[in-house]
């Protein structure tokens, strides 16, 4: 995964590099002390075509030259890969089992694709992979109760075009505590945090 980088259409990063990832963060550590809780990161970013501007703030952050990301198929090989590879300095990977990010759109999600990422283990829990889902929105789609730590009775949350298929694996990846995968729902403006700890009920069944 080493396409050439093509400066002349490389779309910019953050405006004030430090200041603004130290911002994002900030929002991040919000966002996952309180699950279901949308934060907004607030920075305004213009990342290239089939990346969000959540999902690219979220690794303009977190993501650096000892962080492996995995991209979906199709923002392989392009300008996704360019720029966060310039602004990121971040390696990429086509084997999800290796990441420690992992980039997939809605309409991308599919049976069994959480199953080959890493579950972290015993000794290295925190090796789990982190899958940032880009949707649409946070309010129409199917509902969901979230319980569990840092969230004081439920919370709910309605992402637009997540399957019920997804929920259901995850459920079935965090069962056993310490393992499992952490999972951030990217809209365009704002972020929510589900960690491996939250328990999720499909609203209605």
């Amino acid at each position: 995964m080493n396409a050439p980088l093509n400066l002349a259409e490389l779309r910019p990063g953050f405006f004030e590099p430090v200041r603004d990832s130290q911002s994002v963060f900030r929002a991040l550590l919000t966002a996952t002390a309180q699950p279901g809780t949308q934060v907004e990161l607030g920075k305004a970013l213009t990342p290239p075509v089939g990346l969000n501007q959540t999902a690219a703030a979220v690794l303009l952050t977190l993501a650096d030259q000892d962080t492996l990301v995995w991209l979906e198929p199709s923002l392989r090989g392009g300008a996704v890969e360019s720029w966060l590879r310039f602004h990121a300095s971040c390696p990429l990977t086509e084997r999800a089992e290796e990441a420690a990010f992992a980039v997939v759109s809605d309409t991308a999600l599919a049976p069994q694709l959480l199953s080959a990422f890493n579950q972290g283990d015993a000794k290295y829990p925190d090796l789990a992979t982190t899958v940032l889902v880009m949707v649409q929105n946070l309010e129409t789609g199917g509902k969901l109760v979230l319980e569990g730590p840092g969230i004081e009775t439920v919370a709910e949350i309605a992402p637009q075009g997540v399957p019920d298929f997804f929920w259901s694996e995850r459920a079935e990846l965090v069962a056993h505590f310490q393992f499992g995968i952490d999972v951030m729902l990217c809209a365009e403006a704002t972020l929510v945090s589900i960690p491996r700890t939250t328990r999720i009920q499909i609203k209605g069944e």
